[in-house]
């Protein structure tokens, strides 16, 4: 079965001509788009629901139905959920076993919004636009307008630098009555500008929206990561310090620029106790809102102890490197970190294993 839909997503029916929607049938569709054209000549929902009937009419190689729905006046959200709820009573009413199918018939761009709205409850096999012929374009191009600038993100790239470029005439102006150097804010808005353009098409504004979110989230949720991040951040700052000034130190004691493998090992001499606590750091944190969440597993554990056992053997290598430290001890260092991250993979495992069979109750 075939149902034509005709659309009227402000209402028009039920403002200007005093018509209930939803209206079903041939002969009650053809009263409503007569009182509707009689009460408003120029309304081009009338031409939506003449459409409907020629269509009805035209159609003779199945059983074909005509309705009409309508929104609420503004087209919004609200209007987009009343034309559902008449959708549904619509296909409620029809007493027929067959699948029902719909054309949908509108008056131009801002109608078609429902279009979602049908497809999630009924099939739909064709829409049709029905607006006068001489307003066709201009009503596409005004509602294409209106879409764009009622988007939040494109009104945020299209509006925000021609806002931008308006306002580097008044600050110059501004500028020169103040004895500052025009150039300058020229200068200034253009980097502005330049910056901004740069964050939407790299899209860092959506990173930094949801840093924000998950900073945000994280103070209300009240997650431990949120602390023990920053405390590592610092932490990963001193070291970043803290292998500069051995570089440094490095360089003064040769009295010459030490070579690549030299300051690596510089960098990483200096820096790495240092990283290593910004590492078991961020690894507890997370350890720990795993547990509060219930998602907690032993190998988790196992993070802190690799960073440890990493930690010991980049500064084992780097003290060797440097002439701090002899062969002997970098080889007894290494082997330690290798048999303490091997002894921690193999017993957090033992110890989850034993809990899962103790939880299982087989």
């Amino acid at each position: 079965m075939l149902l034509v839909l005709c659309v009227d997503l402000d209402d028009d029916l039920g403002r200007k001509a005093g018509v209930e929607t939803p209206v079903v049938g041939r002969a009650a569709v053809e009263r409503a788009a007569v009182a509707l054209a009689t009460a408003d000549p120029e309304d081009s929902d009338a031409n939506v629901l003449f459409e409907g009937l020629h269509l009805h009419d035209a159609i003779d190689d199945e059983t074909v139905a005509v309705a009409a729905v309508a929104g609420r006046e503004g087209g919004d959200v609200a209007a987009n959920r009343r034309v559902g709820a008449e959708v549904d009573e619509v296909l409620a009413g029809l007493s027929t076993g067959e699948e029902v199918r719909v054309i949908v018939v509108t008056d131009g761009a801002q109608d078609e919004s429902v279009i979602p709205v049908v497809r999630s409850r009924v099939p739909i096999d064709g829409v049709r636009r029905v607006v006068v012929r001489q307003a066709q374009d201009l009503e596409s191009i005004y509602y294409t307008m209106k879409q764009v600038l009622d988007d939040p993100e494109t009104r945020g790239t299209v509006l925000v630098p021609l806002g931008i470029l308006l306002l580097i005439y008044p600050l110059v102006t501004v500028a020169d009555t103040l004895d500052l150097p025009g150039a300058a804010v020229v200068g200034s808005v253009s980097a502005f500008l330049g910056l901004y353009v740069l964050s939407r098409g790299l899209g860092l504004e959506r990173a930094l929206d949801d840093l924000a979110g998950r900073v945000r989230t994280g103070l209300y949720a009240g997650r431990a990561m949120l602390i023990t991040s920053v405390v590592a951040s610092a932490l990963v700052v001193v070291g970043v310090v803290g292998g500069l000034e051995t570089l440094d130190a490095v360089a003064a004691r040769r009295g010459a620029s030490p070579n690549a493998v030299e300051t690596l090992a510089a960098l990483a001499f200096g820096s790495v106790e240092w990283l290593a606590a910004a590492g078991v750091t961020s690894s507890l944190g997370r350890i720990t809102d795993t547990y509060l969440s219930g998602r907690f597993r032993w190998r988790y554990l196992n993070a802190p102890v690799y960073v440890l056992a990493i930690a010991l053997a980049l500064h084992a290598v780097s003290a060797f490197l440097l002439d701090r430290a002899s062969l002997s001890y970098m080889a007894g260092v290494l082997t330690a970190g290798t048999i303490l991250g091997l002894a921690s993979t193999l017993a957090f495992a033992v110890v989850e294993a034993r809990r899962s069979r103790g939880l299982d109750p087989t």
